[in-house]
């Protein structure tokens, strides 16, 4: 095996869903970006603590990988509580959820992630929970069987989801606080990516920041493990600092190109081009095409073709815009002869 195919080999290994718990910032001011979010949550925060209450329920809705998750610690961490974590797959029958409220004390945050994928059953199970403190439990089987009312201490949900349209009305209006999480600025992601490798006891060169920065794609998670791919090749090549050639070597390794896009991005533009005329075609055609999920697509890949303005979304499907032809290399149909 090659030293490319190895560090490749390497880079599958490597598990997106976490970031390491070294890299989270633990308070509002240590957390790069999101200047809106963070300005919002302080009043809130300070308000609740002001009056010794618990926070309101919140929502963090946004792309996979923009710190929602670390959002959430955050949060509990600037109200001084304890946290529960768990996904909404994880939690399969009420008596799951019951088992996480009743650990937790009054004024305690409890995160779940993925909260568009809760079972119907638990949903209805969290109104009352997050409306009035309490849940109503039935005990025992058959004739034997009876009702019980169970208090909760007032504690904080924050939900978080890629998916804000998938969760019911009814849910979400209980959430007194929803925050949008934006994609990231190359500037912040300067910052996030110069932050890491100071922990990571990496010498890094500005430009290099600059370069792993504009090819993360909005997304610090990204930023992070291609950061750390980048320190694989230096210390792979014996180097004292990674510098702007080194990363991009390695980032050409992964396939990923000058503005983010990796080899699946490029097959969707690619496929939409030369077999579709640029568009519009359908969500299910793509994803037949190149062997992809919908959601995968919809959720993973198309956010930022649409942010960066390589797609665009009509009634009739999806369409490579001007600038996903150039980028492509193609020549934009209104000016071909």
């Amino acid at each position: 095996m090659s030293e490319d195919e190895r560090l490749l080999a390497s880079d599958k290994q490597d598990d997106d869903a976490q970031t390491d718990s070294t890299l989270r910032p633990q308070t509002l001011a240590e957390y790069v970006g999101q200047d809106a979010v963070k300005g919002q949550l302080k009043v809130y925060i300070a308000a609740a603590k002001k009056r010794e209450e618990s926070l309101d329920h919140v929502l963090l809705y946004g792309p996979p990988g923009l710190g929602k998750t670390t959002m959430a610690l955050v949060i509990a961490n600037e109200l001084g509580v304890n946290v529960r974590t768990t996904s909404g797959p994880a939690i399969d029958k009420p008596g799951d959820l019951v088992a996480l409220l009743n650990e937790l004390q009054a004024g305690d945050v409890l995160f779940i992630d993925e909260i568009h994928r809760l079972p119907k059953i638990v949903e209805e199970m969290l109104y009352s929970a997050m409306e009035d403190f309490y849940v109503d439990i039935v005990v025992g089987q058959g004739p034997a069987a009876h009702p019980v009312h169970f208090p909760l201490p007032p504690f904080t949900l924050i939900g978080a989801t890629t998916r804000a349209g998938a969760l019911s009305a009814p849910l979400r209006d209980r959430f007194g606080i929803s925050a949008h999480m934006a994609y990231y600025t190359t500037k912040d992601l300067s910052q996030i990516v110069t932050r890491s490798a100071a922990i990571y006891n990496l010498a890094i060169a500005p430009d290099a920041v600059h370069e792993i920065a504009l090819r993360s794609r909005g997304t610090p998670r990204i930023a992070n493990r291609l950061l750390k791919r980048v320190r694989d090749y230096a210390d792979v090549a014996d180097m004292t600092e990674a510098t702007q050639p080194l990363v991009d070597k390695a980032l050409t390794a992964l396939q990923v190109d000058s503005s983010g896009l990796d080899a699946t991005d490029r097959r969707i533009l690619q496929l939409m081009i030369t077999q579709y005329n640029g568009g519009p075609v359908g969500l299910s055609t793509i994803a037949a095409n190149i062997g992809e999920e919908m959601t995968t697509i919809e959720e993973v890949y198309e956010p930022y073709l649409l942010q960066i303005g390589f797609l665009q979304r009509t009634p009739r499907g999806r369409t490579v815009t001007k600038a996903g032809y150039a980028h492509m290399g193609a020549i934009w149909p209104e000016e071909k002869e």
